[in-house]
């Protein structure tokens, strides 16, 4: 479709970043990165703030300040070093590209995070928006940001017609986030517009009196909270999850390693799976662990239930007490697998679910 006219945007562009960097400079929140131009720390802050709420990530961003405060420290760590610590902040494919792209950062770079764009879309788990963000703030080279702070304010600023999912959208918002990004001061004029949508620009309710940048807004005009215009999601779908609690009798329980790759990829959890349609959830757990570890099991009590949602669908976790009848457990796709000891079981990384099924256990002194 045809996109908007920005000339009023772009025509007026000092006095729009001066607008924004004057409250930015007397509104902005205390956070840790913000007291840094080390660009380790302000790749880390990136990483966790992706899909992650300020007020959670702080605390992980402490820790793994304090864990590993240089990139070749945090390549020196193992995978589950890393994964133990970040546990329980969700999408763990960030944490293994972080590890990933801090030995690249190694092997390649010397241990010093690159300062050209090409050389950090190279590595594991960055993006342009990523990308963006190290440059301008560490590196003052202007390059614009566009994350969904950003994106709801432009989108409003213009009053902005289209779905912003489209690539075209995407591509068009991108190329104003640019030419609107202050030369002289890129990293604070990049944080002060992302400041602004989430903390004035709201996704809801925003405070378009308080708006250092009201004056430039198309969309105050036009009901703010219309903009972005989205495409409409498809129904979340659940899962029933019926997982198995071995033990062996020696106070230890049964865990194995999901794979490397995919979702929650090399945490450890209990053994088990989705439930398929016309089966009990019972007969889901023991045809789980008969395909996942070659043994028959007899499904005992039902320990707890317990739900919990990820960013595409839900699920209901069926935990029950399980003995083995025959066979000895191994892993059918060549997975790790332990018998863990559970005053040891906070030395292994696992899902948060599952974490929420050693904590209830754990009250009802079941382990």
């Amino acid at each position: 479709m045809h996109q908007p006219s920005t000339a009023f945007l772009r025509d007026r562009a000092p006095e729009f970043q001066s607008s924004l960097l004057n409250w930015f400079e007397s509104r902005a929140r205390a956070l840790p990165w913000r007291e840094t131009k080390d660009a380790y720390k302000i790749w880390l802050s990136e990483v966790l703030l992706q899909q992650t709420r300020v007020d959670q990530a702080t605390p992980y961003y402490l820790r793994m300040i304090e864990q590993f405060p240089t990139v070749r420290e945090l390549a020196s760590a193992s995978i589950d070093e890393l994964l133990i610590t970040w546990e329980g902040l969700g999408y763990y494919s960030r944490a293994r590209n972080l590890h990933k792209a801090a030995r690249e950062i190694v092997d390649r770079f010397d241990g010093q995070i690159p300062n050209r764009k090409e050389d950090l879309l190279s590595l594991p788990g960055i993006g342009p928006y990523t990308a963006s963000a190290i440059l301008s703030i560490a590196f003052a080279q202007p390059h614009g940001v566009l994350d969904g702070n950003v994106i709801r304010v432009l989108s409003r600023l213009l009053a902005y017609p289209d779905e912003i999912n489209k690539s075209a959208s995407q591509h068009y918002l991108q190329s104003l986030a640019d030419d609107l990004v202050s030369t002289s001061e890129p990293g604070a004029y990049n944080e002060s517009i992302m400041e602004l949508g989430a903390t004035i620009c709201t996704p809801r309710k925003p405070k378009c009196l308080e708006c250092p940048i009201q004056s430039f807004c198309l969309g105050t005009k036009n009901d703010p909270e219309k903009f972005p215009r989205r495409a409409k999601r498809a129904p979340i779908p659940h899962h029933d999850i019926a997982v198995g609690v071995l033990s062996n009798g020696q106070g230890e329980l049964f865990a194995q390693r999901r794979p490397e790759e995919g979702l929650l990829g090399g945490l450890w959890e209990f053994p088990g799976g989705k439930r398929k349609p016309g089966e009990s959830i019972e007969e889901a757990c023991r045809r789980e662990l008969s395909e996942e570890l070659g043994i028959d099991v007899e499904v005992g009590e039902l320990l707890t239930t317990i739900p919990h949602a990820y960013s595409h669908f839900k699920i209901t976790l069926h935990a029950f007490r399980c003995t083995v009848l025959s066979g000895i457990p191994i892993s059918s796709r060549d997975l790790p697998v332990a018998w863990i000891a559970a005053d040891r079981l906070e030395e292994y990384a696992f899902p948060k679910a599952n974490r929420k099924l050693i904590e209830t256990l754990t009250e009802m002194d079941m382990l």
